[in-house]
């Protein structure tokens, strides 16, 4: 019966993945994915799963293919409605909401936009400390005990003592008979990860624009978690001047004013210099604004940073311009002018949310 179960929920789950798969583009387009975020599960709503099952109708009650009629009759009872009168009690369609890991979310992300795996840049790793079971011992906690090497000892005991009996084969374990799980403590390597959001702020980005950029953030986000074993996010906003915030204040910062990208470039490079090496880290840059900026000279600055500072320790800087009607449009040109053959530099434009599957892959499918 339990094995008939365990069938039966992975049946389930592959339906559900299906579902899933099947409609990500529009999940990706409209967010309800990211409505019901835990630190592991984010909860989905899909259409609901009908399981196919006989109905049977009770006898000599007329119904379909039952009683009298002529060819040409209609098969309803003739009683329409126009949608008015008060609520029923009838069954209506529904929404499932299932959970799902965030692991299994970035792997069906993966499918089907067919992402290649990150490459190893061969950064020098991060020790992690791990504990394995590596042997037996005869002294240790009761919660560690081993139970097959215990009565194995104990049946071992019993029969060259010669208190082995065959017609009553009962062991009883001695204090001398018990063995127990001995481990150590390894240092594994792993990779680590920054990723380091920016974002514009200024009175040109409106909600709709900011949304684009939570929405993005969140699926960038789940495919790099799925690529490193240990990753850190940071968030920085800016108009005219850039400052570092945490998650929530990133997404719903509302401001205005004017726009130097700059700050924002120095704030970066300021802050992996000082936290994260790039021997020791591989660092993700993501920034999103609607390609309006203070001035020709600031954009020239922006160039110089990039140049020096940033495209030297990152494996990939990714720019995002989200159409704003109140924003020029003007940077994305400027970068692609100024560093034409960088292979670091990754460029998306983002018209609206039905463009954000599309640019999840100018980031992310080179495999950088």
């Amino acid at each position: 019966m339990t094995l008939k179960i365990d069938r039966d929920h992975s049946r389930f789950r592959d339906i559900v993945r299906g579902k899933i798969r099947k409609g990500l583009r529009q999940y990706i387009s409209h967010g309800e994915m990211i409505g019901k975020k835990g630190k592991e599960v984010v909860s989905i709503p899909i259409p609901e799963i009908d399981v196919p099952r006989f109905i049977y109708g009770s006898k000599e009650q007329g119904g379909i293919g039952q009683g009298d009629g002529r060819p040409g009759d209609p098969l309803d009872s003739g009683n329409e409605s126009d949608g008015t009168g008060q609520a029923g009690s009838g069954e209506g369609s529904h929404v499932l909401e299932v959970d799902v890991t965030l692991d299994e979310l970035a792997e069906i992300l993966g499918q089907e936009l067919e992402l290649p795996d990150i490459e190893d840049k061969g950064k020098k790793h991060i020790p992690s400390s791990r504990e394995r079971y590596t042997g037996i011992r005869r002294v240790g906690p009761e919660s560690l005990r081993h139970f097959k090497r215990t009565y194995r000892e104990a049946l071992r005991r019993s029969i060259q003592s010669g208190a082995y009996n065959r017609e009553r084969p009962i062991i009883v374990p001695q204090p001398d008979d018990k063995r127990y799980r001995s481990w150590r403590t390894s240092e594994q390597p792993i990779a680590n990860a920054v990723i380091v959001y920016m974002m514009d702020v200024s009175g040109s980005m409106g909600d709709e624009q900011k949304e684009i950029v939570r929405i993005e953030s969140f699926w960038i986000d789940t495919w790099l978690r799925r690529q490193y074993d240990g990753i850190e996010s940071r968030y920085i906003i800016h108009d005219a001047v850039a400052r570092e915030v945490d998650q929530e204040t990133f997404f719903r910062t509302r401001e205005s004013g004017g726009t130097m990208i700059s700050s924002a470039y120095r704030l970066c490079g300021e802050l992996l210099s000082r936290n994260y090496p790039s021997t020791d880290w591989n660092v993700y840059a993501f920034h999103f604004s609607d390609g309006d900026n203070w001035s020709t000279d600031d954009t020239q600055l922006c160039m110089k940073i990039l140049s020096e500072d940033l495209l030297p320790v990152c494996n990939m800087f990714a720019y995002g311009q989200v159409h704003s009607p109140y924003g020029s449009g003007q940077f994305i040109k400027d970068l692609s002018q100024a560093l034409p053959d960088e292979k670091k530099l990754v460029l998306s434009q983002i018209a609206d949310r039905d463009a954000i599957a599309g640019s999840i892959k100018d980031f992310l499918g080179k495999g950088h």
